[in-house]
């Protein structure tokens, strides 16, 4: 967890007690100048997290999905939603949207099936190959859509039998077929 005030909530966010303040902006959004551990959770304020993913960084397709694979491979999947949530913005078209969205949704299931948020992680697993099952028939930039979804699918029913926290790295999907 974070700081010492700092509680986990079932959904694997965090959230301050009463009377605490955090580091928000003049309109209330977070600030995020906390370091964060490799699964993207908030760490003390003094600790050395990892580095951090850059937002907002416009990506070719190719670009985006082999960025992203190399930080699902590392065992960074909540950094490779980051990559997928840039496509997911800059994207114009309605369609390809969905699948942006989809994949940055496998990729924060995947992150919460390793922080043990098994709920969150069922969730947005199932929510993800919902989101890019559309393309299965013509899966755009050679993405590895019927193989994402099986193994989304897959991953969400398993989760509710394993008694471990199963590693980022080890749940690694292949982006592309």
């Amino acid at each position: 967890m974070g700081d010492e005030h700092e509680q986990e909530t079932e959904s694997g966010r965090t959230r301050a007690p009463a009377g605490v303040r955090r580091d928000r902006d003049e309109e209330g959004r977070a600030r995020n100048a906390r370091p964060r551990d490799g699964l993207g959770r908030p760490l003390p304020r003094e600790a050395t997290g990892v580095e951090r993913q850059p937002e907002g960084v416009s990506r070719t397709p190719e670009q985006a999905l082999s960025e992203a694979q190399q930080l699902l491979d590392d065992g960074k999947p909540f950094h490779a939603h980051e990559v997928f949530e840039d496509a997911w913005k800059e994207s114009s078209d309605p369609h390809e949207r969905a699948l942006w969205r989809g994949l940055a949704q496998l990729a924060v299931g995947i992150t919460h099936a390793a922080r043990g948020n098994t709920k969150g992680a069922q969730s947005l697993l199932r929510r993800g190959a919902d989101n890019i099952r559309p393309h299965w028939n013509a899966p755009p930039h050679g993405i590895a859509v019927a193989g994402l979804v099986n193994q989304a699918e897959a991953l969400a029913d398993e989760l509710d039998f394993r008694t471990d926290t199963p590693a980022a790295e080890a749940l690694a999907p292949r982006l592309r077929g």
